[in-house]
């Protein structure tokens, strides 16, 4: 686990009595109990033990809950101070779904990772794994995903309890880490392509950082004997179908990008007009002689570009659709809307 001592910033809207922080990134869940509604939960106190009971309020203001261990038992007020991690029993559920539809995962690959809290005393460190995090000052927030990622866990670290954070890499970061960065990386990885291998779909998914290794193995571990794998992620809502198409192309030889470091070169996007990049969701990158290299989700989008006047051989590469998305509203904002006004809101609510 990456070792990164995280700060302790304040956040400019700390949750009142009745709410508790929402998961960090885009996931549709029912709205949860208000803070002063009893709900079951677990904590665990500062010599290693843990009791079960319901969690009757809730005030980060006043750094204090109010606890009772039986339905019948004596509601005590427990200040933060005594204890190292709540944990709420009742997870987050997902939002109801189109009928048919397969329920709506938490998106693992790119939020789940491990955590490890120093203790601001003599215990042991606290570890696990959050999908994200929000911290606060009078404590942190995190995410465990359960059932198969369907669900999330709520538990809350008071400030009293660590001195200092770590969190790993995701799934995800990890995978971007072996994406060509550079413009050398890629032209050796476009070159290195026609020789590669044809790849085991699992190995593609995890390289491009779709899945992580215990989904894997989970659904090698399910695959039905007359189903395909990819068929069985779909349907199971572990992926999406573009997300199969892309991880198909990278199967077959298309090298990955990562558009987060890769220095675009201003002669490639001026040689691909703004209208063309955002139809066919292309990000022009560099220059190869008469060729144009592109990163592309999809690589049929960037076949389409072939033989358009002016633009010589396209060259696919592959990169994330959120990156795509990211790097065409930066390209609408610091390159094209000086020459052609563009309304952002365009690529923020583009679908791929």
């Amino acid at each position: 686990m990456a070792k990164k001592s995280i700060p302790f910033p304040i956040l400019d809207a700390v949750p009142e009595q009745s709410e508790w922080p929402a998961p960090p990134f885009a996931w549709r869940h029912l709205r949860p109990p208000a803070n002063d509604v009893a709900q079951p939960c677990r904590i665990e106190v500062e010599d290693g033990k843990a009791v079960s009971g319901e969690m009757l309020s809730f005030d980060p203001a006043a750094r204090t809950l109010v606890f009772r261990a039986t339905p019948n038992g004596t509601a005590t007020a427990l200040s933060f101070a005594r204890f190292r991690r709540l944990t709420l029993s009742n997870p987050l559920q997902p939002a109801p779904q189109i009928p048919g539809a397969p329920v709506e995962r938490i998106p693992a690959a790119a939020q789940e990772r491990e955590y490890r809290l120093e203790s601001a005393g003599l215990g042991e460190p606290l570890t696990g794994r959050t999908a994200g995090h929000v911290e606060t000052t009078h404590g942190l927030y995190l995410f465990k995903p359960i059932h198969e990622e369907a669900s999330l866990q709520r538990q809350f670290v008071p400030r009293s309890a660590y001195g200092h954070c770590e969190f790993g890499d995701s799934a995800e970061e990890v995978a971007a880490k072996r994406w060509a960065s550079t413009p050398a990386a890629l032209l050796q990885a476009i070159e290195r392509q026609q020789r590669m291998p044809v790849l085991p779909l699992g190995h593609a998914l995890r390289e491009l950082g779709l899945l992580t290794e215990s989904q894997l193995a989970r659904a090698l571990a399910q695959q039905p004997g007359n189903m395909a794998l990819g068929d069985m992620l779909v349907a199971s809502g572990m992926i999406s179908s573009s997300d199969l198409q892309t991880a198909i192309a990278h199967k077959m030889g298309y090298p990955l990008v990562d558009l987060t470091r890769f220095p675009i070169d201003p002669q490639a996007v001026a040689k691909l007009p703004r209208r063309l990049a955002v139809e066919y969701r292309a990000v022009p990158l560099m220059l190869d002689r008469k060729r144009l290299i592109v990163a592309v989700y999809k690589p049929s989008r960037a076949a389409r570009l072939q033989g358009l006047h002016g633009l010589g051989e396209v060259v696919p590469v592959l990169a994330p659709k959120a990156q795509l998305l990211v790097s065409l509203s930066r390209l609408a904002h610091d390159v094209w809307a000086p020459v052609v006004p563009q309304a952002r809101e365009f690529f923020e609510t583009t679908s791929y």
